[in-house]
């Protein structure tokens, strides 16, 4: 065109530059429904899994670890809903009137009992190493994807936002994941050790049954998670660290409970190991999970955007003269369950109840309830 062209030639060019200029509005728009598509396919592959993880069902799962044992009882035992009508702790039949099944008041006791399992499981935890956070409840349905969880779709676990793209937290392991996305962290920075307070809300869709019953399975609660951010190498160490404060947490609360390394059908999208604790429940005459630990490895962080810059490049790498030429690495994500409210009241309740209707408060807990040692039925 910037030559010397005969009209007829240059209205030539000009059409074919009209038409090359409509094609490519097409095809950026077919790219971008494309790269879409291939986005949901991608977000349906799981993570890598462990060598060490047992192959099958969840019944192949393997147990690590057995701490204390079960709780012998001279009389007959309740269970916590039993418990709960006897000494005045919750109201299901209320919270169903009010929000529907699965909903719940606390009340008296049980109040103060939520609040102590809070208090000090973060307190405990900060003791550790780790930075307190509370979290946003309502995230962006893109970062919950990201995190690994499906917002849409007919068995989700997650309540969206009508007309918006917002939704409610699963978990405080989302807002936690997301508070570093798309930004590169500096070496000096790792690892990132959090313990976040939030309540979470889940449909429990498919649900249903005796082994859901009462606080066991509940569509709110409040939860204590940890979270760690850390270099690639660590990852596994810190997923045994995490474990090992959960069994310290559930030791001191005097809790028989079992430690499982589970079985690849149970992992889940984001879990390249996970280990989850099961308690025993004498009034449901069962094991119940009371927490798990993940490590997601890069899963996450890909998906999130979250790197971090070696002080040093790795040996199989050779950074470019200058300074800042390191290569950026994803980091590692991992989170782990320090106290299920709900659950924890349901232990609390079934394994310290007493003949006379009682239930005695355990002593890491009495004095973050101004040194309650027992509940007591209201007549008494």
């Amino acid at each position: 065109m910037k030559g010397k062209l005969e009209p007829s030639e240059r209205q030539k060019l000009i059409e074919e530059g009209k038409n090359l200029k409509e094609g490519l509005v097409t095809l950026e728009e077919d790219l971008l429904k494309l790269t879409e598509e291939l986005q949901q396919e991608a977000q349906c592959i799981p993570n890598m899994t462990h060598p060490d993880v047992p192959i099958g069902d969840e019944d192949c799962s393997t147990i690590r670890t057995t701490v204390g044992s079960p709780r012998e009882f001279s009389f007959p035992i309740k269970d916590h809903l039993q418990l709960g009508k006897e000494l005045d702790l919750f109201d299901f039949d209320a919270g169903g009137k009010v929000s529907g099944s699965k909903f719940y008041y606390l009340k008296n006791e049980a109040v103060m009992l939520e609040m102590a399992l809070t208090n000090w499981t973060v307190f405990e935890v900060i003791k550790r190493g780790f930075t307190p956070l509370t979290t946003p409840e309502i995230v962006r349905s893109s970062v919950v994807e990201k995190c690994g969880f499906q917002p849409r779709g007919e068995n989700t676990q997650v309540y969206s936002i009508e007309s918006s793209d917002q939704c409610l937290i699963g978990t405080a392991e989302i807002p936690v994941g997301g508070i570093h996305m798309d930004s590169i962290l500096a070496d000096s920075q790792l690892p990132l050790k959090y313990v976040a307070f939030s309540h979470c809300f889940r449909t429990e869709a498919g649900a249903a049954g005796a082994a859901a019953k009462g606080l066991y399975r509940v569509h709110q609660f409040s939860k204590v998670e940890m979270f760690v951010l850390c270099r690639p190498e660590e990852s596994d160490s810190y997923h045994e660290e995490l474990i090992r404060i959960e069994e310290e947490l559930f030791s001191s609360l005097g809790l028989h409970f079992k430690i499982l390394d589970m079985a690849t059908a149970d992992l889940g999208a984001p879990a390249y190991r996970k280990f989850d604790v099961e308690a025993w429940m004498p009034g449901l005459g069962r094991y119940g999970e009371i927490s798990s630990a993940s490590n997601c490895t890069d899963y996450q962080s890909r998906r999130l955007g979250i790197r971090y810059r070696p002080s040093e490049a790795p040996p199989s790498t050779t950074p470019k003269k200058g300074k800042g030429n390191v290569p950026t690495q994803f980091v590692h994500t991992l989170n782990a369950t320090a106290c299920a409210i709900p659950r924890m009241i349901v232990c609390i309740l079934e394994n310290y109840q007493q003949e006379d209707g009682s239930v005695v408060i355990p002593d890491p807990l009495r004095p973050f309830m101004g040194g309650l040692e027992r509940i007591t039925p209201k007549s008494q």
